[in-house]
């Protein structure tokens, strides 16, 4: 009679480890949240690839070391990430925003255009834009429907923002802030 012994699948051993391998990554991370997510993101990948376990050695040492590497790339990916914010933010705080003499030159230009737009559109432009008014309340005042406002103010976007690039060339549609274009008399 051949006796064997029955071992449980690779599966099995894992699930029954849990708490050890839990243990072992809280006490790395000190937080039991990213260890719980960390742990479910392996079992998911053993369950999913079960080809990735070892054939050849025993699963409880691989999976720790996957559990290590796992704990690794993470804190890799949020130093990444920390330092792409930090980046940004130090970015945003030494931006120089225009000065206000180029301010008024470019909103001298954008209001230049505007009047010379219809009527409706430059006083939709005026009160929502410029003036802060709420598009609800905008509507309410001309007796329009918020949906028409918004569709009048879209089409008063649009149409200044053609004028800009008659007026200014490519320079209006890339941002440029050097506003040297020439003046634009004709509606």
């Amino acid at each position: 009679m051949d006796e064997t012994i029955d071992t449980p699948a690779p599966l099995t051993v894992l699930v029954e480890n849990h708490r050890a391998f839990l243990r072992y990554l809280e006490r790395r991370l000190g937080d039991r949240a990213l260890a719980e997510d960390i742990l479910q993101d392996a079992f998911a990948k053993v369950i999913d690839r079960p080809d990735l376990a070892p054939g050849d050695e025993a699963i409880v040492p691989w999976f720790y070391r996957t559990l290590r590497n796992a704990a690794i790339d993470r804190f890799r990916r949020t130093e990444t990430a920390t330092r792409a914010l930090e980046a940004f933010a130090r970015e945003l705080e030494t931006q120089a925003s225009p000065d206000r003499e180029l301010e008024t030159e470019i909103c001298g230009c954008v209001t230049r255009l505007a009047k010379t737009l219809k009527p409706e559109y430059a006083e939709a432009l005026q009160a929502i834009d410029v003036d802060g008014t709420p598009v609800k309340t905008f509507a309410e005042r001309h007796g329009l429907s918020a949906g028409n406002a918004g569709v009048r103010v879209f089409r008063a976007r649009e149409a200044l923002r053609t004028r800009l690039r008659e007026s200014c060339g490519t320079c209006a549609e890339h941002g440029c802030l050097d506003c040297t274009c020439q003046a634009m008399t004709s509606p």
